[in-house]
């Protein structure tokens, strides 16, 4: 039996040692296996199986004078344990080819589907200061700049997240980096009115696209910018029958900047977004006019705020602090309607802070996170009156090993 399980990671070295030698590439393998618990004292809106808080649920009262929402949850899971692949190919000339690809075990468990989700899968083609990527790869608004957290939120909501195939041109010399990139949705879609799906961006015909611009120097210090323009179709006919010809267009900025001198970091980002729920994050769409005769209408997006500062010390031992904000300043028109996600939240706070203890190979972290938000109403422009606030509590803990 021992000998049975040697047998399959030798012909698997031996496969690719032989397939490296006759192509001239190279392998690097790497991954992680990792494992999280959570606590939390309220139900919340959550995505990816429950490891990513979003916000805590507003208040349900029941008959009794008793909120249903408030009830903890605590979970133990393993699921973003990841392994990968990196190859290095031959040159074309002055053209260096690569590629990497990698899986983790975030997909669903309800059995609807398997357990495991492609993260990156990409080839590339570079040459000098140049490069272009054709597969999927993070999306330029969330991974711009990331902060630093033990929990799997990464600063969801206030901070975009998710992998989308792409094309993508990108300059990196030493001091800048300029790219350019054309967007789809695979994993994630956005939401509309049959629910969250990625046919409203294929139905569109139109990929999104984002173009970003960032100095850095070599100690990680770095400051950039990110516009993206997306557009959908959320409808093909209306509820009469007609065929409709609609459109939710809006453009998303956002600006971002890290200061790192020795143990000491600090990084931050700031981002006005406009129907931007195919990530992790809120906002939506409303109807500003219906025709009545074919009933196609027309939109506009809710125009959200959000931001996140994060501080950072040390090495072996780092902790630090990090801090959200949103903000929801309704639509540009008066809106019926709304689609989105916590679109009756007004505003929304995190506060969390964290200890890693980190060694070769090996990482062990602990976060607390207090996160309040603040429901109500929507007047006849999409903003929230008459709020009242619900709070979070989410203690964290996790422990990684990387190879």
């Amino acid at each position: 039996m021992k000998r049975h399980k040697l047998l399959i990671p030798a012909l698997l070295l031996l496969t690719t040692t032989v397939f490296a030698q006759e192509t001239g590439s190279r392998f690097r393998f790497y991954g992680s296996i990792r494992n999280d618990f959570y606590y939390q004292n309220r139900q919340a809106q959550e995505s990816s199986e429950g490891f990513v808080m979003l916000f805590p649920k507003d208040k349900q009262i029941d008959e009794t004078g008793k909120d249903i929402n408030r009830a903890s949850s605590a979970n133990l899971f393993n699921y973003h344990t990841v392994v990968g692949l990196e190859v290095t190919g031959p040159k074309w000339g002055k053209v260096q080819t690569s590629g990497q690809f990698d899986i983790d075990f975030r997909g669903s468990l309800n059995g609807s589907g398997g357990i495991f989700r492609l993260r990156n899968v990409v080839m590339r083609l570079r040459w000098g200061y140049h490069w272009l990527s054709i597969g999927q790869l993070g999306h330029d608004l969330g991974h711009s700049l990331y902060n630093e957290t033990v929990s799997l939120n990464v600063g969801a909501p206030y901070q975009p997240t998710g992998r989308v195939p792409m094309i993508k041109y990108q300059y990196d010399d030493p001091h800048v980096k300029l790219s350019f990139a054309l967007n789809w949705q695979a994993q994630v879609g956005s939401i509309g009115p049959y629910g969250r799906s990625r046919e409203y961006l294929r139905n569109s015909g139109i990929p999104e696209m984002s173009l970003k611009a960032e100095a850095h120097n070599a100690e990680g210090s770095l400051v950039g910018t990110v516009i993206h323009f997306a557009s959908i179709r959320p409808r093909l006919t209306s509820d009469e029958g007609y065929k409709v010809d609609e459109r939710v267009s809006a453009f998303n900025f956002q600006l971002y900047g890290r200061y790192r001198k020795g143990l000491f970091t600090f990084a931050g980002k700031t981002m006005l977004n406009q129907n931007y729920t195919q990530s992790n994050t809120l906002g939506g769409y409303g109807v500003t006019k219906k025709d009545p005769v074919t009933g196609e209408q027309q939109y506009a997006p809710l125009r959200i705020w959000q931001s996140w500062a994060n501080v950072m010390y040390g090495r072996k031992w780092r902790g630090g602090v990090f801090g959200g904000y949103i903000k929801n300043f309704g639509a540009s028109k008066p809106v019926t309607g709304l689609i989105g996600t916590g679109t009756n939240i007004d505003q929304m706070f995190t506060l969390s802070a964290m200890l890693t203890y980190n060694i070769p190979n090996w990482r062990f972290g602990f976060e607390y996170s207090l996160t309040e938000a603040f429901y109500g109403t929507n007047d006849a422009y999409g903003k929230v009156r008459n709020t009242h606030a619900v709070v979070n509590h989410r203690p964290y803990a996790m422990v990684m090993f990387s190879f």
